[in-house]
């Protein structure tokens, strides 16, 4: 398949794109950010624009960006900022809105234009869709919860659903991607090396995780299999505690897990931000295992050892 990438040259995209390659698509990338992305894809020689896919004037008719998709099979939109880097002050959160809500509504909008629009779409959401709880278990089925990232993820959501209905949507709702080179795992390896480490603060909260290698298959699937559309839950079937995250890392590095991280000094650091790592929300996917999905690390610490010892090519 020709596919058009958004949002790709980050923590997935670094091994999503080499997993795409090895299964014989052809790939664009498209970038706001020039010099690392061209130098990195042209190491993978692929195609790549340097284009902002939230702003309206990049998908002009007849531009490159426009022409791209219009000869692409299919599109893999994972564009947005990232959620818990900085204080969710009035301008972040607009750039939150605009990197995911904007992206998906020009992309959809420049779709229905096509006499031919690509077969699959895959979009991303995130677990934050279902709002938190301590004692709530959540499926694909779940409603959607009332705090910011709820109302985040609803309205990218429902972004995507403008797509032309010749085109199928697959809206994977991505919970907590396990790679050493970044996201969460990336900012606490250092910490737990160091013998420094362990939970943030309760513990009680839950993480839904993936390793990115079951991610990346699992959006691989969803492009090829015809069987699949709409939403799907990208977790691990074995959500855990912080607690007990913290626990299976310092036992995965041989190092101690016993100093929590008190949530006053998250907030302290990242304000509003911080309610990604402080509280959290039990998710389970009812559809994987309906759709034949396999996981290659269902469990925890197999996961961990397999993050914490390879890299992304």
């Amino acid at each position: 398949m020709r596919l058009l990438l958004l949002g790709c040259t980050g923590l997935v995209g670094r091994e999503l794109v080499p997993t795409l390659l090895d299964a014989g698509h052809q790939l664009t990338l498209v970038s706001r950010r020039p010099q690392a992305a061209l130098a990195w894809a042209r190491s993978l020689q692929v195609d790549w624009l340097q284009q902002d896919p939230a702003a309206a004037s990049s998908w002009q008719s007849g531009g490159d960006l426009h022409q791209a998709l219009a000869a692409s099979d299919g599109v893999v939109n994972l564009a947005g900022e990232p959620i818990a880097e900085q204080r969710w002050t009035a301008a972040h959160l607009q750039v939150l809105h605009d990197s995911r809500i904007a992206t998906t509504q020009h992309l959809a909008a420049a779709m229905q234009e096509l006499d031919q629009p690509p077969a699959v779409l895959v979009n991303a959401s995130a677990v934050g869709f279902y709002g938190t709880s301590e004692d709530s278990t959540f499926v694909e089925s779940s409603p959607a919860g009332h705090d910011v990232l709820g109302k985040l993820c609803s309205a990218w959501e429902a972004a995507a659903t403008a797509r032309p209905e010749a085109t199928r949507l697959v809206v994977v709702r991505i919970g907590i991607v396990l790679a050493a080179d970044g996201g969460a795992l990336g900012k606490m390896l250092p910490v737990f090396r160091a013998g420094f480490g362990g939970p943030i603060g309760s513990g009680r909260q839950w993480m839904s995780w993936i390793h990115r290698s079951d991610l990346c298959a699992l959006i691989l699937q969803a492009l090829t299999d015809a069987a699949l559309s709409g939403v799907v839950n990208g977790v691990a079937p074995e959500p855990v505690s912080m607690a007990s995250f913290a626990s299976s890392l310092g036992t995965c590095l041989g190092r101690p897990s016993l100093l929590p991280v008190p949530g006053p000094v998250l907030h302290l650091l990242l304000g509003d931000g911080a309610r990604v790592v402080l509280d959290g929300q039990q998710v389970r996917s009812e559809r994987l295992a309906q759709l034949g999905f396999s996981f290659r690390y269902p469990h925890l610490p197999e996961a961990l050892a397999a993050a914490t010892t390879t890299r992304s090519r």
